[in-house]
């Protein structure tokens, strides 16, 4: 194994307990690289299914993990746990599609206004 390229035994639980992806990965990976495997490897006879990277959290140790970091730099406890598997969280939150009603212009200063009267 080549030096600094740490080896972390992940597994990933989802919201019904099943758990998903269960393998080794180099400390480098970015979340989002992990996150897209995720993705790849969900069971599709589940009722809420992640279309992309961006409807999953990764959630290790209470905390959400950010897309950009890599496991080394989001703290991952590897190497405290002798022969452990570090599970993680995933939570399923899709994009929901923003209907974005406009109000007219006329509807916006009404609520906007202030109807003052000066003397």
């Amino acid at each position: 194994m080549a030096e600094g390229k740490e080896l972390i035994e992940l597994k990933f639980r989802i919201y019904d307990g099943t758990d998903i992806a269960h393998s080794t990965y180099a400390s480098s990976m970015t979340v989002a690289t992990l996150k897209q495997k995720i993705v790849a490897e969900w069971p599709q006879d589940k009722t809420v299914i992640p279309k992309s990277i961006n409807d999953l959290k990764l959630i290790h140790a209470g905390r959400v993990l950010e897309n950009n970091k890599s496991l080394a730099d989001s703290r991952i406890t590897f190497g405290d746990l002798p022969v452990g598997v570090i599970t993680m969280h995933v939570v399923v939150q899709p994009t929901i599609a923003k209907n974005k009603t406009e109000k007219s212009k006329e509807d916006m200063q009404k609520l906007n206004s202030c109807r003052c009267v000066i003397l």
